[in-house]
């Protein structure tokens, strides 16, 4: 799946939810979920870190759907175009 594809996969089924929680609170979920992150890999539990890693990427994808980035270019114009 591109990241494109998951981003809009994220839009057909959170949008509206997300759109009525607002941006700040959305973030905060996110924020949440990068902490539960944090917590999985002081444990190293690898199952919990894949779901982990998963809800943040689910939220980031949210965040960036409220604010209308596409991702996906704004990671190739970041790291590929520049090379980097």
């Amino acid at each position: 799946m591109r990241i494109r594809d998951a981003q809009e996969l994220i839009k057909d089924k959170y949008f509206e939810r997300d759109s009525a929680r607002g941006l700040f609170a959305t973030f905060t979920w996110f924020s949440e979920e990068v902490g539960e992150l944090a917590e999985a890999l002081l444990k190293m539990d690898h199952k919990l870190i894949e779901e982990e890693v998963a809800d943040v990427l689910a939220w980031l994808l949210s965040i960036a759907n409220l604010v209308n980035v596409d991702v996906e270019d704004a990671f190739k114009k970041k790291y590929v175009a520049k090379g980097t």
